[in-house]
């Protein structure tokens, strides 16, 4: 204990010395006891005095008549048990009296004292319990208001007391310690309640043995703990309810199984308590007579405060204070430094292993404890003890700042101790991603590759990984690591990061097409997008291969289940993949080819037929730009030969080819019989539109010059004027007769106008294509296509032609206009002749008398009598036949009706311009609709009177002739 250090944790509060007990207690002190928040102190009068905080006296009061032996504040209520001296009722009673203060009741106001209210006075000893000389005292509050109170005795017994005295519920009882012997009393110098559990146990110690009581057992059953004892004072209990005593030789701890630790240290200990976790000792020193007053840090081993005081006759706790009561009524009061201040006296010393444990031991939060050991680990650093400065701020992760001890052990030198915190770093998964960086940096500088395979392979299941997976791949696929990068990336299911070391940087071509087939389906679909360039590049074969069951996964199977387009929505579109072949189109052409014979109704068929008709037309095979344009790739890039011994370029427009040249000519052959084989397959009979986009696809045929596909197309959209113009632009005059036979005659749905185009064609020739103009004046006088006048003026600008090409074509014409010219002479006179002679009529009608003879009636043949009806147009009926229409004759009328509707059919059309337009179009002579037109009065002019026709009107007859 001697060796032990000493500091000044402790300091002395309230003027140090100078502190002294209060005037207003004037006799000598007997006993003290504290408790929420006052200090109690009894004196030999009979008095009890309460103090303050400040030692100030707050009022007193007289207990008891004589003396006040023992005091006690209980905790939980604000009662005051006393143990004194009253005076005697009868020479049989002992004056000694246990009372019980209330001191939240005073007395009532007007009284001339103020004392509390006593609430409960008890005469200790009895005819059951004899008198002896009390040595010692302790209460228990048990569940309120049951108290257990022990009173020591020098005779070794000690009287017990339980129950409610205020109400005088109580019970006694009395427990043997130590019987009297020739050696001597045995008197009870010190009482310990412990609550273990629900047991209730009862230390009671004497000069010559320690004893346990077991409460709970009736009777009480007692066992010895050791065979050696202590005086008066030297008795405390720890926080832990352990029994502490005081010997000359040593201190020791009891716990309920016997002794426990013993600290050995020399001198008569006159007081002993606990304080805090600090045992408080006064010790006299029998060489120097003096008293010494030492706090000792047990867990530390360490004094934590040593001090020379007079000759003490109390020692308290309280207000987080220690107080010490001198005989000569001064009073020490001494309180603990704060924890910052008991640092900084050890900081300034050096001593962080006792600041360390100082933290530890009085539980300061884990912030403190880490600044601590921080400065602990400078100190051991600024000394270059390296090793051990690490060992502290290893014990720091968590609360200081990583970077801050990674600083100072970023020479080479000390790499062995950045790996060491780095590894803890990462054990505590407080690693970001630059932690994980370096630390792989520094396994790869030092090459311990056991330890990078511990750190690499040593986690439990994926998605566990104590450091961040990207950067631990990034930095050993720098350090050429490759098969740890592998394996981390593999393990963490980072399959981007797993093909791409095989295929960059180990060019492990055929083990990746097999990583890949084992993936997901999604999974392998992501990563055939970004690293298939690399594998159409070398193994273009099993890359198809694999895009083929991506794309086309159990399409059999989906056929017997649900439907096949529904099925095929859900997997991935070849449309998806075209990036990867931007370099090999012969590839992509070869895929889409076997994706197409596969399935027969992909969503992407459109897609697909686009892009194959664009590699199909292609003179030299490109990556197909156009349909694909807006997938934000870079089209302008000239794809390698399809055979390195086949070299090729194109300059403005023209192919030149060199090398193998019959190869060349012969494949691009056969692509152009495809595509026009795809052009024909995709657009059957009974679709409307084909299933590839129309457009795209004209103006791939005339990028390439294709004129097979551009022909088909152009007569499937019933485009002819654009299929002879393709002939026009080749001067294929005899293919362009051909074309107009097949698609020129009307009765197959042909357009004829095709006649008169191909005639202005040769007509502007401007060469001599006699017999094709004659060819074609046969089909234009057969349809009656085109007017002579028309035909001669579109003939009449080629200088190369004679008028004998169309003597014959004209003199047909003129003959058979003769014809017609007689014909419409011999219809005029007709129509004059009867033209006349309905005017005439008309005349005779409006001046002459008409002659009714009709005997029968026109509708029931009977004889016609009175009242009879007579119409101009010579019938005649019986009105009753007529019945309500009398004004229009019943024979006539349908006839008269159809003209009349006849009549405002025309008016009607005479309005309707389109269809007038429609019928000039439509027919072969125009002039002929509108010669009609005329005829019939419809584009005359007309007035808004009336038509001036007669209608036949009629004259009824009552009376006969």
């Amino acid at each position: 204990m001697y060796q032990w250090r000493k500091f000044e944790f402790f300091e002395e509060k309230l003027g140090g010395g100078k502190c002294k007990i209060p005037e207003e207690i004037s006799g000598k002190i007997e006993c003290c006891s504290s408790g929420r928040g006052k200090l109690v102190i009894g004196c030999d009068d009979g008095t009890v005095s309460l103090l303050d905080r400040g030692l100030n006296f707050n009022f007193g009061f007289q207990a008891h008549s004589s003396s006040v032996l023992f005091l006690q504040q209980l905790k939980q209520r604000n009662f005051l048990v006393s143990i004194g001296e009253d005076e005697q009722i009868s020479p049989q009673q002992s004056g000694m009296c246990l009372k019980v203060f209330d001191l939240d009741k005073m007395q009532p106001e007007g009284s001339s004292t103020t004392s509390p209210d006593c609430i409960g006075i008890l005469r200790i000893f009895t005819n059951q319990f004899p008198q002896a000389k009390i040595t010692s005292f302790l209460v228990l509050e048990e569940a309120p208001p049951i108290l257990l109170i022990a009173i020591g005795l020098d005779n070794g017994c000690i009287y017990c007391i339980k129950g409610d005295i205020a109400r005088e519920r109580i019970t006694r009882f009395k427990l043997q310690v130590d019987s009297v012997s020739d050696k001597g009393n045995s008197p009870i110098t010190g009482l310990g309640f412990r609550l273990d559990g629900q047991a209730l146990l009862l230390f009671a110690v004497t000069p010559n043995s320690v004893s346990l009581f077991s409460m709970q057992n009736q009777p009480p059953r007692r066992q010895i703990l050791d065979q050696i004892g202590c005086n008066v004072n030297s008795v405390t209990m720890s926080d832990r309810s352990e029994l502490i005593i005081g010997r000359p030789e040593a201190v020791y701890f009891y716990e309920v199984d016997g002794r426990g630790p013993c600290w050995a240290f020399e001198g008569e200990k006159k007081f002993l308590g606990w304080f805090r976790g600090y045992l408080l000792c006064v010790v006299a020193d029998q060489r120097n007579g003096k008293n010494t007053f030492n706090v000792y840090d047990l867990k530390n081993r360490l004094i934590a405060h040593s001090l020379v005081v007079k000759e003490v006759s109390h020692m308290l706790c309280e207000w987080g204070n220690i107080i010490l009561i001198m005989t000569d009524k001064s009073a020490l009061c001494i309180g603990e430094k704060d924890m910052e201040s008991k640092l900084d006296m050890l900081f300034k010393k050096n001593l962080y292993t006792v600041a360390i444990n100082l933290v530890q031991t009085q539980q300061a939060d884990a912030a403190a404890t880490a600044e601590v050991l921080r400065k602990y680990g400078d100190h051991l650093y600024s000394k270059q003890d390296y090793d051990e400065a690490m060992a502290q701020y290893i014990l720091t992760i968590g609360h200081l700042e990583p970077s801050y001890v990674i600083q100072k052990f970023l020479d080479a030198q000390r790499i062995y101790n950045l790996t060491n915190y780095l590894e803890n770093l990462h054990e505590k998964g407080l690693a970001s991603k630059d932690h994980t960086t370096l630390l792989l940096n520094c396994y790869t500088k030092l090459k311990d590759v056991e330890k990078l395979n511990v750190f690499i392979k040593s986690e439990d299941g994926v998605g566990e990984h104590k450091f961040d997976v990207e950067t631990a791949i990034r930095v050993c696929r720098a350090a050429n690591y490759h098969e740890h990068a592998m394996y981390v990336a593999k393990k963490a299911g980072r399959h981007e990061w797993y093909l791409k070391i095989l295929l960059e940087d180990l060019g492990r071509y055929d083990e990746a097409l097999q990583y890949i087939s084992s993936l997901e389906p999604s999974q392998a679909g992501v990563t055939v997008k970004e690293y298939g360039k690399i594998l159409i590049e070398h193994k273009p074969e099993e890359t198809i291969d694999i895009l083929m069951r991506l794309c086309t996964e159990d399409v059999d199977l989906a056929k017997s289940g649900t439907s096949n387009g529904a099925y095929l929505s859900m997997l991935p579109s070849p449309v998806d993949f075209l990036n990867i072949f931007i370099h090999h189109p012969q590839s992509l052409m070869d895929f889409l080819e076997k994706y197409a014979d596969k399935v027969k109704d992909s969503p992407a068929q459109v897609e697909i037929h686009n892009t194959l008709l664009e590699l199909y037309l292609s003179i030299d095979l490109n990556f197909p730009s156009i349909a694909q344009g807006n997938n934000g790739i870079d089209f302008n890039l000239k794809v390698k030969p399809a055979t390195p011994a086949t070299s090729r370029a194109v300059y403005n427009g023209k192919l030149t080819v060199d090398g193998k040249n019959s190869y060349f000519e012969k494949d691009t052959l056969e692509r152009r019989e495809r595509g026009l084989r795809l052009l024909k397959s995709a657009w059957p009979s009974y679709l409307e539109h084909p299933l590839y986009d129309v457009d795209l696809t004209i103006i791939l045929c005339e990028m390439n010059a294709f004129k097979e596909g551009l022909l088909y197309l152009y007569e499937k959209m019933k485009l002819y004027k654009e299929v002879i113009a393709c002939y026009m632009q080749a001067h294929d005059h005899e293919g362009l007769i051909a074309c107009c036979k097949r698609l020129g005659d009307s009765g197959k749905g042909g357009d004829p106008t095709l006649w008169a185009d191909l005639l202005k064609y040769f007509g502007e020739l401007g060469e001599d294509c006699s017999k094709e103009v004659k060819e074609v004046l046969t089909y234009i006088e057969r349809d009656d296509i085109l007017p002579p006048i028309i035909v001669l003026q579109t003939l009449s600008r080629n200088p190369c032609l004679t008028l004998s090409v169309i003597k014959d074509y004209i003199a047909r014409k003129l003959e058979q206009e003769s014809k017609l010219i007689e014909e419409d002479r011999r219809a005029i006179e007709k129509y004059q002749e009867d033209t006349l002679t309905m005017r005439k009529e008309i005349e005779d009608l409006r001046t002459n008398a008409r002659i009714f003879q009709l005997s029968k009636c026109t509708a029931c043949t009977f004889t016609l009598d009175l009242p009879a009806v007579h119409f101009m147009c010579m019938h005649s009926f019986h009105q009753r036949c007529l019945g309500d229409n009398e004004k229009e004759c019943p024979e006539c009328a349908p006839e008269y009706r159809s003209v009349m509707e006849m009549k405002r059919s025309l008016e009607q059309n005479s309005k309707d311009q389109d269809r007038f337009f429609q019928l000039v179009k439509s027919s072969k002579d125009g002039f002929s609709v509108i010669a009609e037109y005329f005829g019939k009065g419809v584009i005359s002019k007309t007035s808004n009177g009336s038509t001036g026709t007669v209608r036949s009107g009629s004259t009824s007859s009552s009376s006969g002739f």
